[in-house]
C-alpha cells in the first residue's frame, strides 16, 4: 500500500513486515532494489514466467513462416495492406473488404474470418497445414494483442516450440538430391522449383514412377537443401530491383507528420583526420547519425574507430530513446527548454540535467542496404524497442535524402573549417592533412555534440518548413516544440535493463562446474548456482539451453537474466584478473590467441594459461630498448581501436551495478572516452611489456623451484674414477683417497 503526500513530495510505502518506508519519486525510480513484480508484469506471457521469454529465434523455419503469414493477415486487417505499409502496396491492394477508409476494424476482422473459411473449403489440406482453418474473430483479437505486446512471436502457438523430429527420406531421394547438386553446381543459377523438377526427373528415370511417390514436398526439399548445402544466395537483386522500380515508380515522397515517425540512420567516414588519444597518430573515424525526418533533429550520433556493427546501431537506437545528459562546460542556454514539459520534470525522471535535444521512441528506422542492418541481432533489437527497421527502397533517393543532406550540411558548416579536413576527393585533398590533425577522438566527439545542441538545433531551415506553415521560420527545436503543443509528449525513459536486452544473444548450456562457454571463453559466477543442474525448459531449436547476452566490444563479461526473478547478473571471464589489471581486448584478439596456440601445438587446460599469451599479443612484446620507435602505425591503431571499443561498451552500461560486478559504471548517452569511471585502464607500453614478461618469469621460477627439490642421480664407479686423476700424489696428512659413496654423496649435495 502506498500513500502520496503532495505537499512534501514524499511517498510512504509499507514493507512486507508492516514497517513504513518514506521515500521520493526520484529515489523510487532509480533505486537498484526496486523492480516490477514478475507476477503482475504485463510484458511477459504467463507461460514465460519462471523461465526466459520466447522469441522468433526459437521457432523452426516452417513455423517462422506460418507466424509471419499470420502477421501479414493481421496487417491486412489493421491497415488494409499485407505488408502493413501503403508505400509497399501490391497492385490489388487494398481490397474492398479491407479498405481502411470505408470499413471499420470490426468489419475487417469479420471479412478476414470469412475469407479464411472460404479458403479452408476450397483448399482444406493447405488451410490445415497453415493452421488457418479454425480462425475466429476472437483468434484475430488475441493475435493482434500478442503482436503489439511481444512482436511476431506473439502470433505463434506454444505447441510449436517442441523438439524437431527431422526429415526422413528414402535412399533414392537422397541419391537424386546429391546428383542434382553435382549437376547444378557449375550451371547458371536455378531456383528451388527448378531443382525440384530435376529431382523428379532423376528419380523417374533411374528408379521408376513408383519411387517418385516417395519424393517429399517442395518445402521439405527446400529445407533439406538449405540444411545440407547452405543458402543458395540471392538473385541478381540489383537488376531485378531496378526493373521493378521502373514499373511501379510512383515518385511519392516519404512524408512524416510527427517526431519519431521516421528516423533515418546512416554511417560515413569522417572527412577530418583526428588523432587517437593515446599514441597521437592521425586516423580515420566513422560517423553515424540518427536524424528525425520530421524535425530534422540529430537525435543521436556515434564516432567509432572501426566500421559500425550491429551493437553500435543498437546503442544508437538506445541513445534516441534516452535524454542527453548535460556536460560540465555546457551553459544554461543548452538545457532542456521545450514548453509543455518543464525541465524539472525531465530531470526528476532522468536523474540528471538534460540537454535541449529531443528524445522519443522511434516508430520506423530507415537505413541503407548494408549487411549490418540485416542480421538477426538487429531483428531482435527492433522487437525489443518496438520499432520497424526497414531498408530504403532501391532507386528511391527520397527515402533517406534527409540524412544525406545532413552529412553535407555538417561538412559545409563545421568540418571544412577544421584542421585535418581531407576534402571531398583526392583532387581536393590538401598537401598533408595528417600533419594538420590536432583534435583527438574525444575532443572531436565533444565538439560535434556541442555543435549539434547549440547550433544545429537552433539553425533556421531553408526549404524544410512544415506544410502547416510553409513561409515561417523554423528550426529543429521550434518544430519539436510545436509538435509537443499539437500532439503532446510521451515522457518515456527506458530502464537501465534496456542495455542488456539490446546485446547479442548466445544460447548455450550451463556446465555444472565450469559455467558457460561462449566464443572459446568460459564465464562463471554465483548467479549460475541455482541453475547449474537444471534444464531451462525452452523448446524449439534451442532446447534446454539458456540465453546469455554479450557485448562483442568488451568480452570480459557476459550478462544473464534470472529466469525466475528476471534480474540481470554479470558473469566474469574465469581467466580474468581483478578489475583494471588487464588491458582491453576484443573478439579478434581472442581468435588470434587461439590461432597462435594451435600453431604452436599447445592445448591449455584453463583460461588462466591464456592470459600470458594474451598480454604478450596485446602489449606487442619487443625488447624495451627498441620499443618506442619500432611499433608500426597499424599496430598502434589496432590497439587504440580495441581500447576505444571497450571504452564505448563501458560507457553504455547502466548506472546501477549488477550482482557480480565490481562497481557502478557511468552511462552517458554519447560515449565519452575521456570521462573517468571506465573499467579500462590506459596502460603505457612499458607497463604492458612488464606485465607479460612478469607472468612468464613467474612461471619459469615455479618450474625451476619444482625441479630443484628432485634428488640428483648417483654417479657410477666409472664416472668417479674419471673425475679423479690416477697420477695424483697421495696426501700423507689425509691418507689415500677412498672411493666411498659418502664422499660422493657429500659432493653431489
Amino acid at each position: 500500500m502506498a500513500k502520496f503526500q503532495p505537499e512534501a513530495g514524499k511517498i510512504v510505502l509499507h514493507q512486507s513486515d508492516g514497517t513504513p518506508w518514506q521515500t521520493t519519486v526520484r529515489e523510487l525510480m532509480h533505486h537498484p532494489a526496486v523492480r516490477p513484480s514478475t507476477r503482475t508484469r504485463k510484458d511477459l506471457p504467463a507461460a514465460s514466467r519462471g523461465r526466459q521469454p520466447k522469441s522468433m529465434l526459437d521457432l523452426p523455419a516452417d513455423k517462422h513462416r506460418l507466424a509471419m503469414l499470420r502477421v501479414e493477415h493481421l496487417h491486412e486487417v489493421e491497415t488494409g495492406f499485407r505488408s502493413g505499409d501503403p508505400f509497399r502496396a501490391l497492385p490489388w491492394e487494398p481490397k474492398p473488404d479491407y479498405d481502411p477508409d470505408v470499413t471499420t476494424l470490426t468489419e475487417r476482422r469479420h471479412a478476414k474470418v470469412r475469407e479464411l473459411r472460404q479458403a479452408a473449403v476450397a483448399h482444406p489440406c493447405q488451410a490445415a497445414e497453415q493452421r488457418l482453418d479454425k480462425v475466429s474473430y476472437r483468434t484475430l483479437v488475441r493475435w493482434g494483442l500478442g503482436l503489439r505486446k511481444f512482436g511476431p512471436v506473439g502470433c505463434a502457438d506454444d505447441r510449436w516450440l517442441r523438439e524437431a523430429t527431422g526429415h526422413r527420406i528414402t535412399p533414392e531421394v537422397r541419391e537424386a538430391i546429391l546428383a542434382v547438386r553435382h549437376e547444378t553446381l557449375h550451371r547458371s543459377k536455378l531456383t528451388g522449383k527448378d531443382r525440384e523438377r530435376l529431382i523428379h526427373q532423376y528419380v523417374r528415370e533411374e528408379f521408376g514412377k513408383e519411387a517418385e511417390e516417395e519424393i517429399p514436398s517442395y518445402e521439405t526439399l527446400r529445407v533439406l537443401w538449405q540444411e545440407w548445402f547452405g543458402s543458395s544466395g540471392a538473385r541478381q537483386r540489383y537488376a531485378v530491383s531496378a526493373a521493378r522500380a521502373q514499373e511501379v515508380a510512383t515518385g511519392r515522397h516519404v512524408v512524416a507528420s510527427r517526431p519519431g515517425q521516421v528516423v533515418a540512420l546512416d554511417t560515413t567516414v569522417l572527412p577530418v583526420k583526428v588523432r587517437e588519444n593515446m599514441f597521437g597518430d592521425p586516423v580515420n573515424v566513422h560517423l553515424s547519425l540518427a536524424l528525425d525526418v520530421y524535425t530534422h533533429s540529430i537525435v543521436a550520433f556515434r564516432l567509432t574507430l572501426v566500421s559500425d556493427t550491429s551493437v553500435d546501431i543498437a546503442m544508437i537506437l538506445r541513445d534516441v530513446m534516452m535524454p542527453l545528459p548535460m556536460r560540465p562546460d555546457w551553459g544554461e542556454d543548452m538545457e532542456w527548454a521545450y514548453p509543455g514539459v518543464p525541465s524539472t520534470v525531465v530531470t526528476e525522471f532522468a536523474g540528471h540535467k538534460t540537454a535541449g535535444l529531443p528524445f522519443f521512441s522511434p516508430e520506423t528506422v530507415t537505413t541503407d542496404h548494408g549487411s549490418v542492418y540485416k542480421n538477426h541481432h538487429l531483428v531482435e533489437v527492433q522487437r525489443v524497442i518496438g520499432a520497424n527497421v526497414r531498408p530504403s527502397r532501391v532507386l528511391r533517393p527520397t527515402d533517406k535524402q534527409a540524412v544525406e543532406r545532413a552529412f553535407g550540411a555538417i561538412q559545409s558548416l563545421l568540418f571544412r573549417i577544421l584542421l585535418g579536413y581531407q576534402g571531398i576527393d583526392a583532387a581536393d585533398r590538401g598537401l598533408n592533412p595528417e600533419a594538420d590533425a590536432c583534435l583527438t577522438v574525444a575532443e572531436m566527439e565533444h565538439l560535434i555534440a556541442t555543435w549539434i545542441v547549440k547550433i544545429w538545433q537552433n539553425r533556421r531551415f531553408g526549404s524544410y518548413a512544415p506544410s502547416w506553415d510553409p513561409l515561417g521560420d523554423h528550426s529543429p527545436n521550434s518544430l519539436f516544440a510545436a509538435s509537443m503543443a499539437q500532439g503532446g509528449f510521451a515522457l518515456q525513459i527506458p530502464s537501465a535493463d534496456l542495455y542488456y536486452k539490446l546485446l547479442p544473444q548466445h544460447r548455450v548450456t550451463i556446465h555444472g562446474r565450469r559455467g558457460v562457454k561462449i566464443k572459446n571463453l568460459w564465464y562463471d559466477g554465483p548467479a549460475l548456482d541455482d541453475w547449474r543442474f537444471r534444464r531451462s525448459g525452452r523448446g524449439g531449436v534451442a532446447k534446454n539451453k539458456y540465453v546469455f547476452h554479450r557485448d562483442p566490444r568488451d568480452p570480459c563479461n557476459v550478462y544473464f537474466q534470472d529466469p525466475l526473478t528476471h534480474e540481470w547478473h554479470q558473469l566474469r571471464w574465469v581467466g580474468l584478473p581483478e578489475e583494471g589489471q588487464v588491458p582491453a581486448f576484443s573478439d579478434s584478439r581472442v581468435r588470434q590467441v587461439m590461432r597462435d596456440l594451435r600453431d604452436q601445438g599447445l592445448a591449455p587446460k584453463s583460461d588462466k594459461e591464456l592470459l600470458p599469451v594474451l598480454l604478450d599479443l596485446i602489449g606487442a612484446k619487443v625488447p624495451v630498448e627498441q620499443w618506442p620507435t619500432r611499433l608500426t602505425k597499424a599496430q598502434r591503431t589496432e590497439i587504440a581501436r580495441e581500447e576505444a571499443q571497450a571504452a564505448a561498451a563501458a560507457a553504455d552500461r547502466p548506472h546501477t551495478p549488477l550482482p557480480g560486478a565490481e562497481g557502478a559504471r557511468p552511462a552517458p548517452r554519447v560515449p565519452r572516452p575521456s570521462e573517468p569511471g571506465d573499467n579500462v585502464v590506459e596502460l603505457q607500453w612499458q607497463r604492458r611489456v612488464e606485465q607479460g614478461q612478469l607472468a612468464i618469469d613467474v612461471e619459469r621460477r615455479r618450474r625451476r623451484e619444482a625441479g630443484a627439490h628432485q634428488p640428483a642421480p648417483s654417479a657410477s664407479l666409472s664416472q668417479r674414477l674419471r673425475g679423479t686423476s690416477l697420477m695424483d700424489l697421495i696426501d700423507e696428512a689425509t691418507g689415500p683417497h677412498v672411493l666411498d659413496n659418502s664422499h660422493d654423496a657429500e659432493e653431489n649435495h
